[in-house]
């Protein structure tokens, strides 16, 4: 039996599940978990259905697998800082769907296939093409925030540690209102001296987490351990604290850097191309 139609509805449905998480992170920051819940559950479908018609249990044990592998790399780089969750759902929603290489004949894809998941060529490839993305968001930011307008003497001195960490912290950064803070806000360092405000974070215990400060004028402070952002609960919390007068009525927030556009192209390549990693590796081994 040719399993072709299947691989191309796993094929077409992925793609269009990543224009949508794509068009919900750009324009709202978010990825919402029932679109990659929804690629998740149809992954493992798609894969049972295939094992079932083949005789085979390698399409739904390799899905498993690639859905176990995937989700544990992925979370370390969500608990490193690097993506939001949203992006490590969304790459275990495609590790899911197709977990290994394939050759779509009559479509004139002839991937280079990699000696990992399908998914890891996904993460690598979206990893390498990000670069551009996070280029022209940064200029947009500088832009819009009119950086070099109020700062002249910056553009002259670009390479500056001190300029570029102004850069950074002027453009990636933001304050906010606490009334207006939502969960999935990534929290910068907020300083304080009153213990009370440990415990009723610590009581949490979510991704705001208490540090000791070095600053000679305050104890502590808080911020977001990881890319995830703050929880619902720490939302309510932040939003009593402050109407009580514990913590002040701004926080400084970091602004999200939109990924998913990077997944996206990252699995186009993948499905087209394959592996950007193989193929440069086959280049330079055929130049030596």
């Amino acid at each position: 039996m040719n399993f072709s139609v299947i691989f191309l509805l796993q094929i077409i449905v992925t793609i269009l599940f990543c224009i949508l998480a794509t068009i919900f992170d750009v324009k709202k920051g978010i990825v919402p978990d029932l679109l990659t819940g929804n690629l998740l559950i149809f992954g493992f479908i798609s894969n049972v259905l295939l094992a079932i018609f083949s005789s085979n249990i390698k399409y739904i044990l390799a899905s498993i697998i690639s859905v176990v592998i995937t989700y544990t790399i992925t979370y370390l780089m969500w608990q490193l800082n690097i993506w939001g969750g949203g992006d490590v759902k969304l790459f275990t929603g495609i590790a899911s769907v197709i977990p290994f290489g394939f050759n779509l004949e009559y479509l004139n894809i002839f991937p280079e296939l990699s000696i990992y998941p399908f998914s890891f060529s996904v993460v690598i490839n979206s990893v390498l093409v990000s670069f551009p993305f996070l280029v022209i968001f940064v200029i947009h930011l500088v832009v819009k925030n009119k950086v070099f307008r109020r700062n002249s003497d910056l553009l002259l001195n670009i390479f500056n540690f001190e300029s570029l960490k102004y850069l950074v912290d002027s453009t990636l950064n933001k304050w906010i209102s606490v009334k207006d803070i939502e969960d999935g806000a990534i929290v910068n360092e907020y300083y304080f001296n009153n213990e009370y405000i440990c415990e009723l974070i610590n009581e949490i215990d979510g991704n705001l987490k208490v540090y000791k400060s070095d600053d000679e004028y305050f104890r502590y402070y808080f911020k977001s351990q990881s890319a995830g952002g703050i929880t619902k609960e720490e939302m309510y919390l932040l939003k009593v604290m402050s109407a009580q007068g514990f913590i002040s009525d701004q926080l400084s927030v970091k602004i999200a850097f939109p990924f998913t556009p990077a997944i996206l192209l990252g699995l186009m390549i993948a499905i087209g191309y394959g592996d950007i990693m193989m193929i440069f590796t086959k280049n330079v081994i055929l130049v030596i």
